[in-house]
């Protein structure tokens, strides 16, 4: 399989020019580090899943569970095609005549990258009706329309990776010789154009669903706090979570906005040029997209969040009265979660008995 349809010495020039701005310690740095975050947010989500057994926090749970694993994989299997295309010191006409490991690399980068964006939106979704709509959350959706979700977007994210093979059109080789991914140089039909046009038109809707529903979420969470001082129920644990949602949401535009765009502009337009080195940083900056999600779940707990309100107000408050003010109401606001998570237990008890 080619790279490209370019011409060899125009090939040669792109493949020089890229080849100095390849490390494999890049890669390999960033697999580990991915690998660990991954691992190390997946063990406080699990450790969350099981302490809390309130309905709202175990869906959104399960969805950013799902989003650390999904992501955790596709550091293990990127990240591992990577490193065994550098020891083959990129000779793909050697290791790989049929373009079946192209076709493989192409697929995986597709899908752990649509993957954790559909699970974003998901999750920014849940936590909308959670927020707007408690009632109908806690009565209509139950935990299998949870996971019937999250099994929708992963079928969604491999479709689309599978597109190519299904249509004939296989992942290419790109100018870099170390990753594969749609055909992005010169497009020979509307097929080369439509396949890169649906993965980008995809993420970046993904993207706007979370922005709407986030701030949705957000604007009525902040208008019941203001209208309902006394009595929140359950406020602590929507804060945290929307903090996170917020966040993650911040972290893909900030990550995946520059590929996404970039994909389209490079379909779309006509003049024959090198897109090497500028397809592959954005790549390498969406890659960070899965290692920072873990450090939000890593970092904006309960408990750090606390923290750091509390070291602010320490700082801020001129009053000793006030600090004392505050943390009266962080405990306040953690025993009344406390009571809302016992009155759900004993109401499944008594329903269970009668």
């Amino acid at each position: 399989m080619t790279a490209t349809s370019d011409p060899p010495a125009l090939r040669s020039a792109n493949a020089t020019c890229c080849h100095q701005h390849l490390s494999v310690t890049a890669s390999a740095v960033s697999m580990t580090v991915g690998v660990f975050s991954n691992s190390l947010a997946l063990f406080i989500l699990i450790q969350s899943y099981n302490r809390l057994r309130i309905k709202s926090k175990a869906s959104f749970l399960l969805l950013a569970s799902s989003l650390v694993v999904t992501d955790l994989l596709g550091h293990l299997v990127n990240g591992s095609l990577v490193l065994f295309v550098y020891c083959s010191q990129r000779k793909w006409e050697t290791f790989d005549p049929h373009g079946v490991v192209c076709g493989i690399f192409g697929a995986c980068m597709v899908f752990y990258g649509l993957s954790p964006l559909f699970l974003g939106s998901a999750m920014a979704v849940e936590r909308c009706i959670g927020v707007t709509r408690p009632i109908f959350h806690s009565t209509a959706l139950a935990s299998h329309h949870v996971r019937r979700l999250l099994g929708l977007s992963w079928l969604l994210a491999a479709l689309v990776a599978l597109l190519p093979v299904l249509l004939r059109r296989p992942y290419e080789v790109q100018s870099s010789g170390s990753w594969c991914f749609f055909h992005m140089e010169q497009p020979k039909d509307w097929l080369d154009v439509l396949l890169p046009l649906l993965f980008s038109l995809l993420g970046l809707l993904a993207l706007a669903l979370s922005i709407v529903c986030n701030t949705l979420a957000s604007c009525a969470l902040l208008h019941g706090r203001l209208r309902h001082r006394q009595r929140c129920r359950g406020t602590p644990y929507h804060l945290e979570m929307i903090c996170q949602l917020l966040t993650i949401m911040l972290v893909s535009c900030v990550c995946w906005g520059p590929l996404l765009i970039h994909v389209i502009v490079l379909s779309t337009r006509s003049r024959a040029e090198s897109v090497c080195f500028s397809l592959l940083t954005t790549v390498r900056i969406a890659t960070w997209n899965q290692i920072l999600d873990p450090w939000v779940y890593i970092l904006l707990r309960r408990a750090v969040l606390k923290k750091i309100f509390l070291l602010l107000h320490s700082c801020w408050a001129s009053n000793p009265a006030h600090l004392q003010y505050w943390q009266r109401r962080m405990v306040g606001g953690s025993m009344e979660a406390s009571r809302s998570a016992a009155d759900t237990a004993v109401t499944s008890i008594t329903g269970g008995l009668a």
